[in-house]
């Protein structure tokens, strides 16, 4: 009997760990484009603003292919589907190393922006197959992979095109895929034999096309300069997510269940992840950015890209802690009071940075503050977000949590970079030192306010 119960706790733990390995795997390869921007525009003769595309598009990418992926992975043929995804995230990698122009590039970081989706089937399948105590730990895990991996891809790979190139860094990518691509495939247990899920593919077609139009408006600031333009982009993709809505709660087999996602619980906690998104990658956009200023500007702290990179080992460290920590905390003040819990956290971050940026000391204690709070509010969203999910609908309510959390990035990112162009002087290439500490303040509102969805709600 001993053994048996040994045997099972093996076979747990080694899954609990393949899960991790492969979603760790996941997010270093969608954080190796960011060291990257500044070589793609010089090694390859293109724009900065085309460079950075090379990171949209795997946001974009990751976005729109969660609910298909979530639906497809929702039962029997889960494996198969992480499994296709892994092998199209490989050989994006391969298409990033190859000596191929630059539209083979974007489509290589497109296809890698896969893996970032497949996170919510690797947490579906611990929700599935580990007992309740093991997923609560697994998921938490799982959740805060991407912060962890931005503190492992950022100096590796801004080290590797320092010592060998471009090419070479992408090859850490593709390494990192194939890596993932055999752990999954050992380790993911088998489904129980089913029907073929039936997809929605208009409603996948509608909500790719919407959620393409929103991000883009975000991500890509330059559209804002022509105001039609960027009216019209933005209507237009409130009307198709309209209709995308129309058709979701009318068809017999929707690609998301809005009905489901419209529950109390479920809604506060996509919008929660939306608002605290803004707030917090602001923070990480504007932290990122100080430390490099160079040193004509009598602030920052010049660092070149490694040890800017390194730079963002705290902020892995400490999210790695949160990963950790939450499940018990969870079980001593609750859920929504670990989310608020996380959440001051990020605004003592951005306070400290307020108070003491021109100590380099300080600013990354502020970032490994940040670290944690972005960890803590990732490793507890789940739990928020599943409250009263049936197993079936796990990974597509998660993938819409995905959709949720990259706007909310998106849009913070976009703002850092809108309040920062606001406050540099004309003429002058750089912001001021107080430009900073402005944006850093506008970064409490959203994350007081996503402290507030979660806390009132009482009922998780």
């Amino acid at each position: 009997m001993n053994t048996r119960m040994d045997v099972s706790v093996q076979r747990t733990g080694r899954l609990s760990a393949a899960l991790v390995c492969t979603a760790l795997s996941g997010a270093v390869i969608g954080s190796v484009g960011a060291p990257l921007i500044t070589p793609v525009a010089t090694g390859m003769h293109v724009s900065l603003d085309a460079a950075q595309w090379t990171l949209t598009v795997t946001l974009f990418s990751g976005a729109i292919a969660g609910p298909v992926l979530g639906r497809l992975g929702s039962g029997p043929y889960r494996r198969a589907t992480i499994l296709v995804t892994l092998a199209l995230v490989m050989t994006g990698g391969l298409l990033t190393v190859l000596p191929l122009p630059y539209a083979a590039l974007l489509i290589g970081r497109g296809l890698q922006g896969l893996g970032v989706a497949a996170g919510a089937l690797l947490m579906s399948v611990a929700r599935a197959h580990l007992p309740p105590d093991r997923s609560t730990s697994t998921i938490a895990a799982l959740s805060v992979a991407s912060t962890v991996g931005i503190g492992v891809g950022y100096p590796v790979v801004s080290l590797l095109d320092q010592l060998a190139g471009l090419r070479a860094a992408y090859g850490f990518g593709f390494l990192l895929s194939a890596v993932a691509l055999v752990i999954a495939w050992r380790a993911l247990p088998v489904e129980a034999p089913g029907a073929l899920p039936r997809i929605d593919v208009p409603g996948a077609l509608l909500l790719a096309l919407g959620t393409l139009g929103v991000l883009l408006i975000i991500a890509e600031p330059s559209i804002w300069a022509t105001a039609w333009l960027a009216g019209g982009l933005l209507a237009g993709s409130a009307a198709v997510l309209a209709v995308w809505a129309f058709i979701e709660l009318r068809t017999t087999v929707p690609l998301v269940n809005l009905r489901l996602l419209g529950q109390g619980p479920i809604f506060r906690a996509n919008l929660a992840i939306l608002v605290a998104g803004a707030g917090l990658y602001l923070l990480f956009s504007l932290f990122t950015r100080y430390v490099q200023t160079p040193a004509g500007a009598h602030y920052g702290f010049a660092l070149p890209g490694v040890a800017a990179g390194a730079a963002l080992i705290p902020f892995s460290l400490l999210g790695f802690v949160a990963g950790k920590a939450i499940p018990r905390l969870v079980t001593r003040i609750t859920e929504r009071w670990t989310y608020a819990f996380s959440v001051v956290i990020a605004v003592a971050g951005a306070l400290l940075f307020a108070v003491g940026n021109r100590s380099l000391v300080l600013v990354l204690v502020a970032i490994a503050l940040l670290g944690f709070a972005v960890g803590g509010v990732f490793a507890v969203m789940p739990k928020l977000v599943l409250v009263g999910v049936p197993q079936g609908e796990t990974a597509s309510v998660l993938s819409i949590n995905q959709i949720a959390r990259s706007i909310g990035m998106a849009v913070g990112s976009a703002l850092a970079g809108l309040l920062l162009a606001a406050a540099t002087p004309d003429g002058a290439l750089l912001p001021t030192r107080t430009g900073y500490l402005t944006t850093a303040l506008w970064a409490l509102p959203p994350l007081v306010v996503s402290a507030l969805i979660i806390a009132t709600n009482r009922s998780s």
